[in-house]
């Protein structure tokens, strides 16, 4: 890291021992804010993720690498070190390295670390500031503690499958999983926010603490309306495709050269679109006039509607309705995104330099602090190659113990 860090949590070291998403997810946006996160890895093959392509990211002479698009996304900022925590030589790195650390991320199974005495009684008696986060797919405790937990299965247990996806009894139907691993990802905001509370109640008390965040807990916890629909109702509510169960018209329609999403939501916005549509009578057909006989008459209101937007394209309909007031938007494939205006003016795409000589594009990180702005060190690191400054930085370690560690059975490459 060569460049002036400005993120507001400058001078925070993140230990993460995390793979796959999940934590790794929560020290990338932790590095996002200025903390140095060292990543430890497997030796010889680092995090899982590093395979997951293709793609895979190429150097500078336009040959692949071994490090997978998936494992890039979850990663920047960070550096690397490989140590083999199956030996005693490894585990008093780690331990070290922990004795430094103000936060330590993994996603262990339930006891995998305690083997190792690399779990939080063990780090906590020796850093009693440090907050120590645990990632499971279903927590420390209850019946489920000791099972696998993975994104697809939190999905499906924690019931967003079951309000996701076209309704059973239409083409297409039942139940889809969310296209990104959402569970993964919300627990990992979840854990960096956690985290963050933690280091709050450390500054308070001067003592860290455990963090227990589960993918179970975590998808269902983010079922908002959903869930409150169910808890107070008493209905389980069911999969309704992509229109709204309360207004209509609200949801995704056809066009010339695609889709695109319309979103009203009261009788001014429906008069409004007739109108730029060409057909004002429609809304005053007493079928449509009002949302609840819109509500009655769907199918027939949404027939309707889609034979008036297959006569424009996608873009031809935002440009006639934004000007109007009419709340709408392209179903945009991912090169359409990155190629939008406002994702433009907005820095949502950032170029990253990574070690290797090339520029890594990167969606950016949404936040923007005013005094204290995100910055992008590095893009993800190759496996252990900052072993040495990671070392000397945060062990003060000379370069003859460094040596000494190399060619000892710690793991470091």
């Amino acid at each position: 890291m060569n460049q002036p860090r400005t993120g507001p949590l400058i001078g925070l070291k993140v230990l993460d021992l995390s793979r796959i998403l999940a934590g790794p997810w929560a020290g990338q946006l932790l590095a996002d804010f200025g903390a140095d996160v060292v990543k430890v890895e497997r030796p010889g093959t680092g995090d899982d993720t590093r395979a997951w392509g293709p793609p895979f990211l190429r150097d500078a002479d336009g040959d692949e690498t071994t490090d997978a698009a998936y494992y890039m996304s979850a990663n920047r900022g960070k550096r690397s070190i490989t140590l083999n925590i199956a030996v005693p030589e490894g585990q008093a790195v780690v331990k070290r390295l922990a004795e430094c650390a103000d936060v330590l991320i993994e996603n262990y199974k339930v006891g995998g670390l305690a083997k190792y005495g690399l779990d939080y009684p063990a780090l906590g008696q020796l850093n009693p500031r440090l907050v120590y986060c645990s990632i499971t797919g279903f927590g420390q405790t209850g019946p489920y503690a000791h099972r696998t937990g993975y994104d697809l299965i939190a999905q499906a247990m924690g019931g967003i499958m079951s309000i996701t996806g076209e309704r059973d009894d239409l083409p297409g139907g039942g139940p889809q999983k969310v296209g990104v691993a959402a569970a993964d990802l919300m627990t990992g905001m979840y854990a960096s926010t956690a985290i963050l509370a933690a280091l709050a109640s450390r500054a308070q008390t001067g003592r860290g603490q455990h963090i227990d965040l589960a993918l179970l807990d975590t998808q269902i916890a983010w079922l908002a309306n959903q869930a409150m629909n169910y808890l107070i109702g008493g209905e389980a509510p069911a999969r309704a495709g992509n229109e709204h169960q309360n207004i209509v018209p609200y949801g995704v329609f056809q066009t010339r050269d695609g889709y695109f999403a319309l979103a009203i939501g009261n009788n001014s916005q429906l008069r409004k679109f007739c109108t730029a549509a060409g057909g004002p009578q429609l809304a005053d057909d007493p079928r449509f006039s009002t949302n609840i006989t819109r509500l009655q008459n769907r199918v027939e209101l949404i027939a309707t509607l889609n034979d008036i937007t297959r006569q424009r394209t996608m873009d031809e309909w935002s440009a006639l309705l934004e000007p109007v007031g009419v709340p709408c938007g392209p179903i945009n494939t991912l090169d359409r995104v990155f190629a939008d205006r406002q994702v433009e003016a907005r820095g949502m795409r950032v170029s990253i330099p990574h070690s290797l000589g090339v520029d890594v594009d990167y969606p950016a990180n949404p936040v923007n602090f005013s005094e204290t702005p995100v910055d992008y060190p590095r893009a993800a690191p190759m496996l252990g190659e900052d072993a040495d400054t990671v070392l000397r930085d945060w062990l003060d370690l000379d370069d003859e113990a460094v040596a000494a560690l190399r060619e000892s059975d710690s793991g470091i490459n």
